[in-house]
């Protein structure tokens, strides 16, 4: 399933808006917005995932990572947090499900939030996330819809994650690619965050599970834009070509590719493999941003130093 169907889902519903909904459903973005004042807006969002890795603690924390990076794609400050969990009855020892809470309370403390609670349930499936409250200036909320023509895309983290976490699956992903997956995932955007916000953005979302290209696709449709995109020019983390070429490809990524062939024209130089990166489902992904292009060299030196 692809954001258009999401849309066309959510579409259908009755849904009653209000003036101080900044930002809502209409164009998927990451987070809701509600102004509480004329200085003062709530950031909400939830997400939850299922294991990526086989550490408990790094899986909690990736998930909550995850999680506030929606809140970070908005322009927002992570206030508090709520446990979502999801524990089978039996089978995962009890310490290992503290180690996913602890690893996603390191998350939350480091991004200056708090914890105030959750919810758990039993679940035949281990999941694990957050829902995160933040703040933002209702003048200050960055949104995926607004990015112009001339303006530059810039993106905080390599992709090709979700390969290279199906290749430590079957255990042929090599060791020093596998810890540049890892230590992508369990890094906060609040740096990057604040990388985007010196370039003064026209759009922003963060990339994951739809991949590089359904994400773009997403700010481009609410920005009615289209976008130039230059294969070469893509973060990747290295090794991931190789890794294609052995078919370490996810289940969500070659439905990413399907779904993005019916707005991506490809040159005829882009194979297969770059196409599967492109498109490669992310955990926890970088943001996304579209600057103007004389802020370029703003962002780096913002992201650099």
């Amino acid at each position: 399933m692809g954001p258009e169907d999401l849309a066309a889902i959510i579409a259908k519903l009755d849904v009653k808006q209000a003036a101080e909904l900044i930002v809502g459903i209409e164009t998927a973005d990451d987070a809701g917005v509600y102004r509480l004042s004329l200085e003062l807006a709530l950031v909400q969002t939830l997400d939850f995932i299922t294991p990526i890795v086989d550490d408990p603690y790094l899986f909690g924390r990736i998930a909550a990572v995850n999680s506030l990076s929606d809140v970070y794609a908005m322009g927002g400050r992570p206030l508090t947090a709520l446990n979502i969990c999801c524990f089978p009855a039996k089978g995962i020892p009890p310490e290992h499900l503290a180690r996913i809470l602890e690893g996603g309370f390191a998350a939350i403390r480091e991004a200056g939030a708090v914890l105030a609670g959750g919810h758990t349930i039993k679940d035949n499936e281990l999941k694990y996330g957050l829902s995160v409250t933040g703040c933002v200036h209702p003048d200050r909320v960055l949104r995926n819809a607004g990015a112009r023509p001339g303006d530059a895309l810039v993106l905080t983290k390599p992709v090709g994650a979700g390969i290279w976490a199906t290749a430590a699956k079957h255990g042929v992903a090599p060791a020093a690619g596998w810890e540049a997956a890892r230590a992508g995932m369990r890094r906060l955007n609040a740096k990057a965050a604040d990388a985007v916000r010196a370039a003064a953005p026209h759009a922003v979302t963060d990339v994951t599970g739809f991949g590089l290209l359904g994400h773009l696709h997403e700010l481009l449709a609410a920005s009615s834009c289209d976008a130039e995109l230059w294969a070469e020019a893509v973060p990747v983390i290295a090794g991931t070509r190789r890794l294609v070429e052995l078919g370490e490809v996810p289940g969500g990524t070659r439905a990413n590719l399907e779904h993005a062939a019916a707005f991506t024209t490809f040159g005829p130089e882009i194979h297969g493999d770059v196409r599967a990166i492109l498109a490669d489902a992310q955990t926890s992904g970088g943001l996304l941003a579209a600057v103007p292009a004389d802020a370029v060299q703003a962002f780096h030196a913002a992201w650099i130093g």
